[in-house]
């Protein structure tokens, strides 16, 4: 995945939709671009309910952040809403045509069955290797950022339903 540095990362937030515009969860996701797992441990611990370091903590880092926009995250319909695909039964399903900034899109991660990636749709962009989605989550290169994702790989699009 490509990660998109700091003030790249404003740029292309800002360049999709007037960050008045943005959806409250991902300008609360977007103020947090650039806290690291090692140099903002205690920060991200006390933000996320887990030690970034010794968890995975993506899941943690989007219910953490739907959590201060109001919203329930993903304990709100699981028993584990530490795990990415816990998102896969949380607000209403999306098609890839319907997709929108704020979106939660769900992808494989690893070996296992039950791994994966949670994090906020941003854009789409159209490389050579096809649709790439612009996701701003947690755990992406060990930090949070803004990092690019192929459409085809997401398992999932989930939009609040509230």
């Amino acid at each position: 995945m490509k990660k998109l540095t700091m003030p790249f990362a404003v740029l292309f937030l800002t360049a999709c939709e007037p960050v008045t515009t943005q959806p409250p969860a991902v300008a609360i996701a977007a103020e947090k671009i650039g806290l690291q797992e090692y140099r903002d441990r205690v920060e991200l611990r006390e933000y996320t309910g887990v030690d970034p370091v010794h968890t995975e903590w993506c899941a943690a880092f989007v219910n953490a952040v739907l959590n201060e926009s109001g919203i329930p995250g993903s304990e709100s319909v699981s028993d584990v809403p530490l795990m990415a695909r816990s998102f896969l039964t949380w607000g209403d399903k999306i098609t890839k045509e319907e997709i929108r900034a704020g979106d939660l899109v769900v992808f494989p991660r690893g070996n296992q069955g039950w791994q994966g990636h949670v994090g906020f749709y941003i854009r789409s962009i159209e490389t050579n290797n096809g649709t790439m989605y612009a996701i701003l989550g947690g755990n992406q290169d060990n930090s949070v950022s803004i990092d690019l994702y192929p459409a085809s790989r997401a398992l999932g699009i989930r939009r609040n339903s509230l």
